[in-house]
């Protein structure tokens, strides 16, 4: 079940870092619970695949597209979760600079993430970058 679990993860992370949003529908359970940490525009629990491609839209739209996943760091699991560090970079056409660590933590059934829960290392840095 680990390996399975991880496997999933990884595709997920990676298809993100391809921008692969086909990949990305294919594994993102559509009633996935997504909770998303700080106290901006992006933050609280998105209930559906909508909600997360919505948020998803939104940050890019917002860090004029260079929004990107640059590292995939630890992927570890325990049963059917994969708690991963990945690190996160974007600039906003105003200056505003996000570089930050994240762990995220996944929940894969049947193949597919039904949960995802993100610790930001800087969620004051988050907050700023992402606005009300």
């Amino acid at each position: 079940m680990e390996t399975q679990s991880i496997q999933v993860v990884h595709d997920f992370l990676t298809a993100v870092q391809q921008g692969n949003q086909a990949k990305l529908a294919a594994i993102i359970h559509p009633n996935i619970q997504w909770n998303q940490p700080g106290n901006n525009r992006f933050s609280g629990t998105k209930k559906s695949s909508g909600e997360v491609f919505q948020m998803v839209g939104g940050m890019f739209q917002s860090s004029d597209n260079s929004l990107a996943l640059t590292e995939i760091k630890t992927l570890t699991a325990n049963g059917n979760q994969v708690a991963c560090l990945v690190h996160w970079k974007a600039v906003q056409p105003s200056g505003g600079i996000l570089d930050v660590d994240n762990i995220d933590v996944y929940t894969v059934e049947n193949g597919k993430i039904v949960q995802a829960t993100v610790y930001s290392a800087d969620i004051a840095q988050e907050d700023n970058f992402w606005l009300k």
